[in-house]
C-alpha cells in the first residue's frame, strides 16, 4: 500500500549537473557560485544579428516543450539566457559559458561557436530537457565558467547511403545527434557499386537506374536535387558543412549498368546487390570517362556550398596502377575547377594528391609499414590527414562477435578502444599540423534504418567527437567512460537505442 502523502518521505534536493560532466570534454571549467534556475519568466536574448537570432530560436525550439515555457527569443532586457558575438579567444568554433543566479551567458566569435555552446547548455540541463512533452524539472544550470575551443577543425561523421539508402528525414535525424557532440562535418557517401543516389541532370540514368536497387535487392531510392539542398541547409543550420563522396574510379557499378559506355568493353554489366568490393571501375583510357566526371563534379559542385568533394578512391583493385594514376591526374584538376579541394581515401597517396588535397585513412592498427609511410611522405609534402582507423572508429564495426548487426573484416571495436588512441601520435612522423582532425565512418551494408544506425554509433560515438574536440591531456578512458554512462538517460529521453556495453558503468552514479 502507497504511503500517504503526509507521510512520505521529501524528495531530494535537486542538483545541477557538475560543469565537466558533458561531452566532449571543455578546454577549462571553473565550478563556483550559485546554479542558474529556468523559470517561466526566463528570457532568451540576443543581439541583433541573424545568426544570433537562429541560435536562440533552435535554443527555444528544444527548450519549450519539456518546460511549457513561453521562453521568448528578445533583443531587450537582461538576464536569462543571453547569447552574444563578440570578439575574444574562440576562434571559428569555440565559446564561454557563464552561469550564476542571475542568468546564463555564452559568448563566441561566431555563430558556430554559440552554437556549440548551446549544445554544452543542453547537456548541463536534465536529460528530460530532450522530451517533447512537459517535464516537472527543476531546470538548473551549475553556476560558473567553462572556456572551450575544439582541439581539430574537421570533427566528422560519414553516412553511407548507398549500400543502404536513407531518406532524407534519416539524414536529419542523424544529424541532430551529431550536432550533440559538436561534430561539424557530414561526409554523405553518394554512389557505390550498390547505388547511386543523387541526381545528375546530365546523366539521368545514374539516379533513376543506378539508384533502383541496394543491398540485398531492395528499392533503393535516390536524392533529387531538391532533396539535397534540404539535407545541406538543415545541416547548415546546425552548423554541419556537408561534404559530397562520388566514390571513383572503383565502387563504381551502379554508373556502369547506367551506362554502357563507361565500361572499357561498352557493355553495361548488370545492378548488383551483394557485398563484395574491388571489382568494379570506370574506363581510365576512354575520353568518355572523364566528360561524365566532370559533369557529376559539376552539377554536385554547384548543389554543395561547402568546400570540400570527396572523389572516393579507394579499393580500385581492378584499376591498374598506371590508369589510376592517369585517372586521378585528371580529376582532381576538375575539383578544383568547380571551386573545391580534393578529399580522398589514403590510397589517393598512391597517386600524387593536388596540392591542398585532404586523405583520409582508414587503414589499420597493423597496416603494412610501406602503405603507412607512403602516408607518411605525402602528409610531409603538405596533404592533409583525416584520421579513420577502421579499427577504431568505423562505427559499422561489430562491438563483440555477438553484436547481431556490422562487420567485423577490421576487428571487433569495444567502446574502449574506440577512444583510447590519439590522433596526433596515431601516424608517427606526421607533422602535428597536418592532421587535420577525425572522422567516423558509417558503412551501411548490414544497416536499414535509423535504429541500426544509432544501436552501431552509440556509445561509439560521443568519444569520436571527444577525440576531434578535446585536448590529449584530456583523453582518460577511466574518467570518460563515468562521463559517458551519465549520457544514457539522454538518450533514452531522445529515444535512442544503443549498446550497453559492459565496459561502460551504465544505470549508476557513473563514478
Amino acid at each position: 500500500m502507497a504511503a500517504s502523502v503526509t507521510g512520505a518521505a521529501p524528495a531530494p534536493a535537486a542538483s545541477p549537473t557538475p560543469l565537466d560532466r558533458v561531452i566532449p570534454a571543455p578546454a577549462s571549467v571553473a565550478p563556483g557560485g550559485s546554479p542558474y534556475r529556468i523559470t517561466r519568466g526566463t528570457h532568451i536574448r540576443v543581439d541583433g544579428s541573424r545568426e544570433t537570432r537562429s541560435v536562440g530560436e533552435y535554443l527555444a525550439k528544444i527548450l519549450r516543450p519539456p518546460t511549457g515555457y513561453r521562453l521568448p527569443v528578445t533583443a531587450q532586457g537582461a538576464g536569462g539566457i543571453r547569447l552574444r558575438l563578440a570578439e575574444g579567444p574562440f576562434g571559428a568554433e569555440g565559446y564561454r559559458l557563464d552561469s550564476g543566479r542571475a542568468g546564463v551567458t555564452i559568448t563566441a566569435a561566431r555563430a558556430a561557436g554559440l552554437f556549440h555552446g548551446v549544445q554544452t547548455l543542453r547537456q548541463l540541463l536534465p536529460a528530460a530537457v530532450e522530451k517533447d512533452s512537459v517535464q516537472p524539472g527543476p531546470w538548473l544550470v551549475a553556476g560558473g565558467t567553462i572556456k572551450d575551443t575544439p582541439r581539430y577543425g574537421w570533427r566528422g561523421a560519414m553516412l553511407d547511403v548507398s549500400r543502404h539508402f536513407f531518406t532524407v528525414e534519416q539524414v536529419k535525424r542523424y544529424i541532430d545527434q551529431l550536432a550533440l557532440y559538436k561534430i561539424n562535418k557530414l561526409h554523405l557517401h553518394l554512389s557505390d557499386d550498390q547505388g547511386w543516389r543523387i541526381a545528375i541532370d546530365s546523366w539521368p540514368r545514374l539516379a533513376t537506374y543506378g539508384g533502383s536497387t541496394e543491398v540485398g535487392g531492395g528499392p533503393g531510392g535516390f536524392y533529387t536535387k531538391a532533396d539535397y539542398r534540404e539535407i545541406v541547409r538543415y545541416a547548415t543550420s546546425r552548423h554541419l558543412e556537408v561534404v559530397p563522396e562520388i566514390d571513383m574510379p572503383g565502387h563504381t557499378n551502379a554508373a556502369l549498368a547506367s551506362y554502357a559506355e563507361l565500361n572499357c568493353d561498352g557493355v553495361a554489366p548488370p545492378l548488383y546487390t551483394g557485398t563484395e568490393v574491388g571489382f568494379s571501375s570506370l574506363c581510365a583510357g576512354k575520353e568518355i570517362t572523364y566528360d561524365f566526371v566532370d559533369d557529376v563534379i559539376r552539377e554536385l559542385a554547384a548543389l554543395t556550398p561547402g568546400r570540400y568533394l570527396h572523389i572516393g578512391g579507394d579499393e580500385a583493385h581492378s584499376t591498374s596502377h598506371e590508369d589510376y594514376v592517369t585517372f586521378m591526374d585528371r580529376v582532381q584538376p576538375m575539383v578544383a575547377k568547380y571551386g573545391k579541394t580534393v578529399v580522398g581515401w589514403h590510397q589517393l597517396t598512391g597517386a600524387t594528391p593536388a596540392k591542398g588535397a585532404l586523405a583520409q585513412y582508414w587503414g589499420l592498427d597493423g597496416t603494412s609499414a610501406e602503405e603507412k609511410a607512403r602516408v607518411v611522405k605525402a602528409a610531409q609534402g603538405g596533404t592533409g590527414l583525416i584520421l579513420s582507423p577502421a579499427d577504431r572508429v568505423y562505427l559499422d564495426m561489430k562491438y563483440t562477435k555477438e553484436t547481431p548487426l556490422g562487420l567485423s573484416w577490421a576487428g571487433y571495436v569495444e567502446v574502449k578502444r574506440s577512444y583510447d588512441w590519439d590522433p596526433g601520435a596515431y601516424l608517427p612522423g606526421v607533422p602535428g599540423g597536418a592532421v587535420r582532425g577525425v572522422e567516423a565512418p558509417m558503412w551501411s551494408e548490414t544497416l536499414e534504418n535509423s535504429e541500426h544506425v544509432e544501436f552501431m554509433a552509440f556509445p561509439r560515438l560521443p568519444g569520436v567527437a571527444e577525440l576531434g574536440w578535446s585536448s590529449a591531456a584530456s583523453h582518460d578512458w577511466e574518467r570518460y567512460k563515468g562521463r559517458l554512462a551519465a549520457q544514457a538517460e539522454r538518450w533514452d529521453a531522445l529515444g535512442i537505442d544503443y549498446y550497453r556495453s559492459p565496459q561502460v558503468p551504465w544505470g549508476g552514479s557513473g563514478k
